[in-house]
């Protein structure tokens, strides 16, 4: 059974892309053994990530996520059952945000920033999916 597992933290110290970067190569790595796919967005020191897999799989790393210490204030937006993968292109895809209008952020939100802790759920997979639409996404797999 396939699911999907959003959510959103706040960083615990600023981190420079090379560390954001660090983050993505581990996943990439890490996550094909596992048949998790997904991405991760840093910005103003928030993070969102969505991770599609097995629901074992994906319980199991969202697990060892909400403890690293990097973050802090883990919140689960959503984990839902899903019938195919929204984001199996990537094994973690990471937001480019120097490609992203300002207005796109705001369209979802009720300030031009990312702020996935007062939009739902389906406000922030819909930010995703048009980021995806845009060329926004950094490591795409294979």
């Amino acid at each position: 059974m396939l699911v999907r597992c959003l959510y959103a933290s706040r960083v615990t110290a600023p981190l420079d892309a090379a560390r954001v970067d660090a983050i993505v190569t581990q996943s990439q790595r890490n996550n094909p053994p596992r048949g998790i796919t997904g991405l991760l967005c840093h910005a103003d020191g928030i993070f969102i990530q969505v991770l599609e897999g097995g629901r074992d799989e994906v319980s199991d790393l969202f697990t060892t996520i909400v403890r690293d210490d990097r973050h802090n204030g883990v919140r689960l937006l959503s984990f839902a059952e899903i019938p195919e993968r929204r984001f199996g292109h990537w094994t973690m895809g990471r937001v480019d945000f120097a490609r992203v209008n300002a207005s796109l952020l705001l369209k979802y939100s009720v300030r031009p920033g990312l702020d996935p802790f007062t939009a739902p759920a389906t406000a922030t997979l819909a930010l995703l999916d048009e980021l995806v639409a845009t060329g926004s996404i950094i490591g795409r797999a294979g």
